[in-house]
């Protein structure tokens, strides 16, 4: 396959381990005479420092594959090279052969999950299709993830279809919320917010994304069961009571049928027609075969997409702004997850930063023309990846097969029934839900499975932004907890005790500095810190040592392993120093490193210190040693500049 650029080749042509090169990594004529050329990029550096044009050509053969080299000092010819290079034309039909059926593929995947999202917004199937069809396209151009495909998603619905019941007579406003929640996406994107939504801990996502799970999962019920669907979970469970007992049995039917299609299907048939796409034409077949009178999607534009007005209210805009950020925050989270799972299966790095980007015009464009939030869609990015796309040119196609469609067959798709897209929205709520995840819940730690379920139930009863931010913080400070016990608990005290007569101990010192402590005869004490001492351990760390300084005359902290310690540690030091001060004893503080010390003498905190704290911990020791034997009223004295 043709890649161009910084992309990556497919798998079935990536180089293998016989490569025809000498050690200097340039390829040898014979080799390349004797080779077809597979595609070309640019190469990343020269294999010599002598200035010059760099050019890469894949070099594959059916035993072999190699790269040649094009520069002022290869050890390739002009005619070696031109020979290869003149094959390119072959190439590229190949190249586009890859990118054509992974986006035609991934349109076919697409098509039934639209409507059937569309549909569960509550704005209807057209404008499941429009989010598709412009955030797709725009996404795939401007994204950072060159395989990924974007579309309507099962968190994006969830809230649009919240938004949509609260503002049900203003689709203007709905969608002046979904353009505003884009150009957020854009300015998330410039200011590199990207990589900070991907620091967001596994059982948040987890929880937050089974909460979705199980929300489409309640709210499609009713429709599965040919009655009108709920927009919010809580309506939809009280409801359940009297649910089946006005079950529509035709419409049941053909739901289930679906659901059944969608889940059993095996595999192998998979692999040509997608479970949704088979479930969809069967249910629609068979339910118009019968002459059932089910409810259906109804009609559909058959014409190219045309801008929609858009409302912008003052009095309602601070509701509107935090709509949108949820948009905008729950499509990054989506998108950025979707990169990851496409970078795994490509082995390469996406740009989270650009993506974002992508994903905001996307977003603002299918807004202008009526179209629902989309975010990176896993299943149909993987189902594109593994039918050989790799470029941008497969996700735009995605999208323009899905317009041809609406302007061809926009008439046909009116009579598909609703329950057959319930049935599908079923199967992609089942997806949704973390099962392996959940699966692993006895043998996780109890502070992750307390995020998980906390957030799980935020997001299924309460509100998804309060579900993510609750998780977030919940998760931060049960680390806060986890990072202060291990600092304490990394805090050793060394005394004349912990040293055998033969002067070895556990902990790695040096000779004299045990001789040191055996000289001071149980009134010098050695706290060894490691790691980090940072705010979560400060008060701790002053409750644990200050009683055990009361025992020795002189207390010597060693830093020496400590890596980091920020302000509030500092003053920890400054007041145990302090008190050491008015009882009367002594504190030296040693093996600090420059960044440490300089962090001390900025707080002021080594000028209470009779000694820098970057002094040796043999010296610091010797110090200490030194006051025992001085001859004073005061044993050392705490300086209270």
């Amino acid at each position: 396959m043709l890649t161009i650029g910084t992309s990556t080749f497919p798998k079935r042509f990536a180089p293998s381990a016989r490569r025809p090169f000498d050690r200097q990594g340039t390829l040898s004529r014979r080799s390349c005479d004797k080779q077809r050329v597979r595609g070309i990029r640019s190469h990343p550096a020269c294999v010599t420092s002598t200035p010059c044009t760099y050019v890469a050509a894949s070099v594959v053969s059916k035993k072999t594959h190699a790269r040649v080299v094009a520069c002022g000092a290869a050890d390739v010819s002009r005619d070696d090279f031109l020979s290869a290079s003149g094959n390119l034309k072959t190439a590229l039909p190949e190249t586009l052969s890859g990118d054509v059926f992974g986006g035609v593929t991934a349109a076919v995947v697409a098509l039934p999950l639209a409507l059937a999202f569309g549909v569960a917004s509550g704005m209807g199937p057209q404008a499941g299709l429009y989010g598709a069809i412009f955030a797709g396209f725009f996404a795939a151009l401007l994204g950072g993830t060159p395989a990924q495909v974007t579309g309507p998603t099962g968190p994006m619905t969830v809230v649009t279809a919240a938004t949509v019941a609260q503002y049900s007579g203003n689709p203007a406003l709905v969608f002046a919320m979904i353009a505003m929640s884009g150009l957020m996406q854009i300015v998330m994107g410039v200011l590199k917010f990207g990589r900070y939504i991907r620091l967001v801990p596994s059982a948040v996502l987890t929880g937050f994304m089974s909460g979705i799970g199980c929300i489409i999962l309640l709210t499609q019920m009713p429709a599965l069961l040919g009655l009108p669907a709920f927009p919010t979970t809580v309506e939809a469970l009280k409801s359940m009571p009297t649910l089946f007992t006005n079950v529509n049995p035709h419409a049941a039917g053909v739901g289930l049928l679906s659901l059944v299609i969608c889940v059993l299907t095996p595999k192998k048939i998979t692999k040509y027609v997608p479970s949704s796409l088979l479930a969809l034409v069967v249910g629609t077949v068979m339910s118009t075969a019968a002459g059932l009178s089910l409810p259906t999607l109804g009609h559909i534009p058959s014409q190219v997409p045309s801008p929609v007005p858009l409302s912008f209210p003052l009095e309602m805009m601070p509701m509107m702004l935090k709509t949108s950020f949820i948009l905008a925050l729950l499509g990054g989270i989506d998108s950025l997850l979707t990169s990851l799972v496409a970078d795994s299966l490509t082995n390469t790095y996406h740009d989270s930063d650009q993506e974002m980007i992508g994903q905001g015009v996307g977003n603002a464009v299918a807004g202008c023309f009526g179209g629902i939030p989309s975010a990176g869609a896993t299943m149909r990015t993987v189902i594109n990846i593994r039918s050989g796309g790799r470029t941008r040119l497969a996700g735009a196609l995605h999208s323009v097969v899905l317009l041809a469609v609406v302007v061809g067959l926009g008439g046909v798709a009116q009579n598909i029934p609703l329950a057959v897209l319930a049935g599908i929205l079923m199967k992609t709520g089942l997806d949704i839900i973390d099962v392996k995840f959940l699966e692993r819940i006895p043998r996780l730690p109890f502070s992750s499975t307390i995020v998980m379920m906390s957030v799980l139930l935020l997001t299924v009863f309460v509100d998804l932004i309060v579900a993510v931010a609750a998780g977030c913080i919940l998760s931060s400070l049960l680390l806060v907890k986890q990072l202060a016990d291990s600092q304490i608990d990394g805090c050793t005290v060394i005394t004349r005790q912990d040293i055998k007569a033969d002067g070895s101990i556990s902990q790695k010192m040096g000779l004299s500095e045990r001789a040191q402590i055996l000289l001071g005869k149980g009134q010098v004490g050695l706290f060894a810190m490691q790691g980090s001492f940072t705010f979560s351990a400060s008060n701790g760390m002053l409750r644990k040592l200050l009683p055990k300084m009361e025992k020795f005359r002189a207390s010597v902290i060693d830093l020496s392993s400590v890596s980091l310690v920020d302000g509030d540690a500092a003053l920890a030091i400054e007041e145990m120093a302090k008190r050491e001060s008015e009882a009367g004893r002594c504190l030296f503080v040693c093996g600090a490193s420059p960044s440490i010390t300089e962090l001390l003498d900025k707080m002021g905190v080594s000028e209470k210190l009779s000694q820098p704290p970057s002094i040796l911990t043999e010296d610091a020791l010797q110090f200490a040693l030194d006051q025992l034997y001085i001859d004073s009223g005061t044993f050392c004295k705490f300086d209270q500049k």
